[in-house]
């Protein structure tokens, strides 16, 4: 008996089709849920329920949200050396005074991350979008052995040409300069192949993370990025926050029609944690090359007995390379220790069930919270999925400050009571905790935090401050697509 007279008695094609369309759902029960959080499960279970073969077909293509085994593996082989390298520093003299809670915290990122606490460093903060980009430039000119470079954006352009002359000069001084960009993300912006030129007349030896070139055998979930901001000049400073290397317009067409500014915070350091942000160059450059390049970390000396507000910092990885959440795990234990006061700086604030719960019950135990993002919005999906949550949040009692347009406020900081603040690449989304690598760095001392406070203060300013009543007012229309784009922000 052939297959087609045995499909056409049973009533065509459309049996054959309904035994797929059962299979598929069988299975997606199955496979979907399994080590998946129940909302990121229910929303993929969802999506196949309502189109079972396309929704199956993007399931293969982007469910998984680790990195292939084998950056996996590195991950952990890195971490492993990072901590045999740990257990041989001298004891570091610390601040005294921490909240009694901060001892567990820091564990908690040394098991996670495998980097420690590193006392005897200073900080600068820095949000002169333009300014950084000259700052940064002048660092390069006073290298003497290396420059690492590592962005999730990289563009050459009239703003960045500076950037790229430090650059040229260095390597003509004989300074080795490496330069890591994330593929995808270079690849979508303005410029790229003349960036790619820019950098091989400079001499940079450059690289793409995560590259997606599946002709190549180089291929892994297409939307799982290496979202950091790094710049580490002879071990002796470093910069790292939000900032891209490109222009605050992003020379993109929709933005430049909209007027659109970035508005970016980033942080100069000096002192041993000069280091652990060179770990996770190098950990990247390893991950990418292959190549392995030798660093202790007891290289980079402490600033120098005397030197007044000096500060305890401790580099925080994260991603799909590791096994937890490390960002959200640091988030979530800083807004449950939080006594006094809680302000976050996040562009896309979506978060998930933990960190909800975490933020109203900081309110809700008497902790006030105050939390900027911007009144426009440069990614319409994330934007209405991260309004999506406003309600909740004012009805809780958190206060929300809109940070005008035409700017989009992509600082990504926060601070807790008056001596603990983070600041580093990673948003408070579902896409930072999950699928994004991310570069935090908590750090504890009064005088940063002041710092970080006075420019709270600049945003407060300037924006505006949603109420209930306001949002109560929003059309039907808008709360419709708030609610579809809250359901796809948990896709991971």
């Amino acid at each position: 008996m052939t297959f087609e007279p045995f499909i056409a008695g049973w009533g065509g094609w459309s049996v054959l089709y309904l035994i797929i369309d059962i299979a598929i759902r069988i299975v997606a029960v199955i496979v979907v849920p399994r080590n998946r959080k129940p909302t990121a499960g229910t929303a993929w279970l969802m999506l196949i329920f309502i189109q079972p073969a396309v929704g199956m077909l993007i399931f293969l293509l982007i469910g998984n949200p680790k990195l292939p085994r084998k950056r996996r593996l590195i991950q952990e082989e890195i971490n492993a050396t990072v901590k045999e390298g740990v257990e041989l520093l001298p004891k570091q003299e610390l601040q005294p005074g921490a909240p009694k809670w901060f001892d567990s915290l820091v564990e908690l990122n040394g098991n996670l991350g495998a980097l420690p606490l590193l006392g005897g460093n200073t900080a600068t903060l820095n949000g002169d979008y333009n300014n950084t980009l000259e700052q940064m430039s002048r660092e390069i000119d006073t290298a003497t052995e290396y420059v690492h470079i590592e962005f999730y954006i990289m563009s050459s352009s009239e703003i960045t040409a500076e950037f790229f002359d430090a650059i040229g000069h260095a390597t003509a001084r004989g300074v080795k300069v490496r330069v890591l960009f994330d593929h995808i993300a270079s690849l979508r912006s303005p410029r790229y192949k003349q960036t790619k030129k820019r950098l091989r007349e400079v001499g940079a030896e450059w690289h793409m993370m995560l590259p997606v070139q599946p002709l190549r055998g180089k291929y892994q979930r297409p939307d799982l990025r290496n979202h950091r901001k790094l710049m580490i000049v002879d071990g002796r400073v470093g910069y790292m926050g939000s900032q891209n290397l490109v222009d605050r317009t992003y020379l993109k067409r929709s933005n430049l029609k909209r007027g659109l500014k970035w508005k970016d915070l980033m942080v100069r350091v000096v002192g041993p944690t000069v280091d652990a942000l060179n770990v996770i160059f190098l950990s990247d450059w390893y991950a990418e090359t292959g190549e392995i390049i030798a660093l202790r970390l007891d290289m980079a000396e402490a600033v120098p007995e005397g030197t007044p507000d000096v500060l305890d910092c401790q580099v925080v990885p994260s991603g799909p390379g590791f096994d937890g959440e490390n960002n959200l795990r640091l988030f979530l234990g800083l807004l449950y220790a939080a006594e006094e006061r809680i302000v976050i700086t996040s562009p896309y604030f979506v978060p998930d069930e933990a960190l909800m719960y975490a933020v109203t019950t900081a309110v809700q135990r008497g902790v006030p919270v105050d939390l900027f993002v911007s009144e426009e919005g440069d990614q319409a999906v994330v934007f209405h999925a991260q309004r999506s949550y406003y309600e909740e949040l004012l009805r809780a009692g958190v206060r929300i400050f809109m940070y005008p347009a035409p700017y989009i406020l992509h600082s990504k900081h926060f601070t807790i009571d008056d001596d603990v603040a983070v600041i580093g690449s990673s948003n408070m989304d579902m896409r930072s905790f999950g699928l994004n690598l991310e570069v935090s760095l908590l750090v504890r001392g009064e005088s940063f935090v002041r710092d970080m406070r006075a420019i709270e203060d600049e945003y407060r300013a300037v924006s505006r401050e949603l109420t209930l009543d306001e949002w109560e007012r929003q059309p039907l229309r808008s709360t419709i697509l708030d609610n579809l784009a809250r359901l796809t922000s948990a896709l991971q």
